[in-house]
């Protein structure tokens, strides 16, 4: 049990006995306590002021000497500043737990639990590579994953295979019109990076057709379209003939980009890829040879890049497989009258009372939309697994969708209704701004990784410490820090938050970084080559800083369990940072080789022992490896 959960416990303990006033340990607040204040941790009173009818002076002075009295084992000193009573913690407490724990390489895991979760993420396109943004949702999936896994879940991870639809057509088309059969192998190309290049270049076609439509467009040469983009072309010039004034710049390119959409949609090329897509969906042989052709190029491209940066799957979805099976739950829902029909058929949804909108889940046409494929992939996943939660690492421009997911399983009551999580992510940028698919703007996963690679070559011969190196270690060494440091940028901001990423500020060995904590791992490994902590009972005399590490590392299943319910890898990251900082100054300031008595140096070696295994661990969670040597 954690030293905040002991505390709590006494402290309800306390206040029943001395004030006759029943109280759950759950309703105590204890922080950290103040650097500036003494004491180790800190029970916040203002919450039973009022009740006890007692002056916060007052009632910590009395609970903190009826605490000292009575846990004289676990309470060294007490101190009250204002509503704040601040603990000491024994020395012998501390001790007791290095000597337990120091040689416990599975100190933080936790026992089963009986909890079934599945972690969807990554979530891919097969028009194209993955990319920046691919790799924060994989780390973030992929740790949060492995950190529940530690606290005693069941874990099953997931992915869901975007491979139909029309940005698929695409990269089949373009393939057809320039590749005069170029296959990945012919041109030595990877394959998901093959595919993307004709994805790039069927919007380079695109965009010139758009043009010349747009011009037609521009001078009301409408012949040709529908009814309705008529209609809507001819509003749209006159609104914009309205808004010509400098006042209405934002109105104007707002007018225009309506007006390009349906320039784009009016193309020659655009018209042949959705023909394309009406072919695949009736079963045409020839679509589906090339669609599975190219599609197969492409995840043998996914499979190197996530072998290479550490990701795996215990199960794929692919929505080929899974874009139907929705359909029976809006006929459930309809007959239970929670969907309605249109005039025109189509099925809806009103959220309207839950502060949304009326949402569609059939077209007119009988065909589906995403949110109806999810809601059977949904049910799909609970059949399949049973899970108690089933979280999706989806971006923050889905809150609106996710939100509608689990609105309709719950008014389905749905079972597995009330485990759906969307776990929020922010996009990633880089210092140069967004990135755009169409453009060919994105930045490439392989490419990334590839560069950060580069970057921990020149950053670790610039400190001149591996010439012992044999070429195959330096590889691996520099493969393990690039990756490390990329990982651990991107997991270590509040996933909620959106983030500039640059590969340069990553790798910075005295930073917040990967490489700082690799480093100071590697540092205590050197230290323990010469001399083990040897099994033995030594003196309770803790100085500031040996305390400070042992207070870290005690509440290592603490962190873990708090970053397993928030699902946020970034309190891992914070905290091993935190650790390798406080291990740097206790090591900056006290010699274990050297140590006063022979006590200190087995302490300090068991120290140094159980820190290592906690950076190891913390770490892993992260999906980062951390070098014995650099």
């Amino acid at each position: 049990m954690s030293v905040v959960s002991q505390i709590k416990i006494v402290a309800a303990k306390a206040i029943n006995e001395l004030y006759n006033v029943s109280m759950d340990e759950t309703g105590i607040l204890v922080n950290a306590t103040k650097p500036e204040f003494e004491g180790e941790y800190t029970v916040v009173l203002f919450a039973f002021v009022k009740q006890l009818k007692k002056s916060p002076e007052v009632l910590g002075q009395e609970l903190g000497k009826y605490l000292l009295e009575k846990n004289v084992e676990l309470l060294s000193g007490f101190n009250v500043i204002k509503g704040f009573l601040n603990l000491s913690i024994a020395n012998n407490y501390w001790v007791q737990f290095l000597e337990k724990e120091y040689s416990n390489i599975s100190f933080g895991k936790s026992a089963a639990n009986g909890r079934k979760v599945m972690v969807e993420y990554s979530s891919p396109n097969t028009n194209k590579p993955l990319h920046l943004g691919h790799l924060r949702n994989n780390f973030l999936g992929w740790s949060t994953a492995e950190i529940l896994r530690c606290s005693g879940n069941e874990v099953i991870k997931t992915c869901i295979v975007n491979d139909r639809g029309i940005h698929i057509c695409k990269s089949m088309l373009a393939w057809q019109k320039h590749a005069n059969g170029a296959t990945p192998e012919s041109t030595a190309a990877k394959g998901d990076h093959f595919v993307g290049d004709y994805y790039v270049k069927f919007e380079g076609d695109l965009k010139e057709q758009a043009e010349v439509v747009m011009e037609q467009l521009i001078s009301g040469q409408l012949t040709g379209f529908s009814e309705e983009e008529q209609n809507k072309t001819t509003g749209l010039l006159q609104a914009l003939e309205k808004a010509t004034s400098e006042a209405n710049k934002q109105k104007q390119g707002e007018i225009k980009d309506e007006l390009k959409e349906i320039a784009r949609n009016n193309t020659p090329i655009m018209k042949e890829a959705k023909q394309m897509l009406y072919k695949w969906e009736q079963g045409d042989e020839e679509v589906l040879d090339l669609w599975r052709k190219m599609n197969e190029w492409v995840y043998k491209g996914f499979d190197e890049t996530y072998k290479r940066i550490g990701s795996d799957f215990e199960k794929t979805y692919y929505e080929s497989n899974t874009y139907l099976l929705g359909k029976d739950i809006v006929e459930e829902g309809l007959q239970k009258g929670v969907l309605f029909k249109k005039e025109d058929g189509s099925v809806w949804i009103d959220l309207t009372d839950e502060g949304l909108d009326q949402k569609l889940l059939l077209r007119k046409d009988g065909t589906s939309v995403y949110i109806t494929q999810d809601l059977g992939l949904a049910q799909l996943k609970y059949n399949e697994y049973k899970i108690d939660e089933s979280i999706y690492v989806i971006a923050d421009e889905q809150i609106y969708h996710m939100k509608v997911l689990k609105l309709i399983l719950q008014k389905l009551a749905a079972p597995y209704a009330a485990g759906i999580t969307h776990l929020i992510y922010g996009m990633v940028e880089l210092p140069t701004g967004k990135m755009k698919s169409r453009e060919g703007t994105v930045v490439d996963a392989d490419d990334l990784v590839d560069e950060m690679i580069r970057i921990a070559k020149e950053k670790t011969e610039e400190l001149g410490k591996v010439k012992d190196f044999e070429e195959k270690e330096l590889e691996e060494l520099y493969n393990t820090i690039g990756l490390g440091a990329l990982k651990f940028f991107l997991v270590r901001v509040d996933p909620k938050k959106r983030m500039v990423f640059n590969p340069e500020e990553s790798i910075d060995f005295h930073g917040f970084t990967g490489p700082f904590v690799q480093y100071t791992h590697a540092r205590i490994k050197s230290i323990l080559r010469k001399e083990q902590p040897k099994k033995t009972s030594y003196s309770s005399d803790l100085f500031r800083l040996e305390k400070d590490i042992l207070v870290n590392l005690e509440q290592f299943p603490t962190i873990i369990s708090d970053a397993a319910s928030e699902h946020d890898p970034s309190k891992i990251a914070i905290y091993v940072f935190n650790l390798a900082k406080t291990f740097n100054s206790f090591y900056t300031e006290h010699s274990i080789a050297n140590a006063e008595t022979e006590e200190k140096k087995e302490l300090r070696l068991q120290l140094a022992q159980l820190t290592a295994q906690v950076l190891k661990t913390g770490m892993g969670l992260l999906g980062i490896n951390v070098p014995e040597r650099m």
